[in-house]
């Protein structure tokens, strides 16, 4: 197979008949040996957290395949700790789509002065540019038009599909007491069908969630309480 790109948490391939290899690894992204999903740099390395992002995403992605949401996945290895998927074309070199529903994170790091630590967000979705450089910075609809990376009508279809996934994962997480704080999803398009799709991977990895008690699960943890 093909090395497309070494990524921080997965490598990925091309395989013979055209799809996508992703290949998970243990390595979570944060700062300071800290877990954070919306950070962009290897925080730490934390021993079977590949397999558990893959198991989970798993899940998530085969239900969303059910209700007709479109997605990238084809299959699962867990004994390899592989996920084909179809090819995307990424929207320039990448754009991740943040769904909060508290002030946490770099939220209330930016916003602090106008809102309390944890306060409720209806679904209040942010777009960023992947580019580590740069810090992943934030933008807006309309820099995202003016810099031909979306149109008007893809950015509300991105916006729609945010709300919807994440409203998925909020409810099937409710299910075991749990409570989704926030998540970060990524999107492409179907290289055969040119619709927009989820691509990636929903896991611990990219979410934060809490319990009944407000007390913090780590990845590992969840998938564990999940399964």
């Amino acid at each position: 197979m093909e090395l497309i790109y070494k990524g921080k948490t997965k490598d990925v391939y091309r395989t013979e008949d055209g799809n996508i290899e992703l290949r998970f690894k243990d390595d979570v992204t944060g700062e300071d040996g800290v877990f954070d999903p919306g950070a962009n740099t290897i925080g730490l390395t934390m021993e079977g957290a590949g397999k558990s992002a893959l198991k989970m995403t798993t899940l998530f992605f085969e239900k969303l395949n059910e209700l007709k949401i479109p997605t990238h996945y084809i299959a699962t290895n867990l004994e390899a700790n592989t996920m084909t998927v179809k090819d995307a074309q990424m929207f320039g070199d990448g754009l991740e789509v943040i769904c909060r529903y508290r002030a946490v994170g770099s939220f209330y790091r930016r916003y602090g002065a106008y809102c309390e630590e944890g306060q409720a967000l209806n679904s209040y979705v942010e777009i960023t540019l992947k580019d580590d450089e740069r810090g992943d910075p934030p933008i807006s609809q309309d820099g995202l038009v003016q810099l031909n990376l979306l149109t008007n009508e893809e950015y509300h279809q991105l916006i729609q599909l945010t709300k919807l996934i994440s409203q998925f994962v909020k409810d099937e997480l409710a299910k075991s007491k749990l409570d989704l704080y926030d998540i970060k999803l990524e999107f492409g398009k179907n290289l055969k069908t040119n619709e927009i799709m989820l691509i990636d991977e929903i896991s611990g990895g990219n979410m934060r969630v809490y319990d009944e008690n407000n007390k913090y699960i780590e990845p590992l943890e969840l998938e564990k309480k999940l399964f």
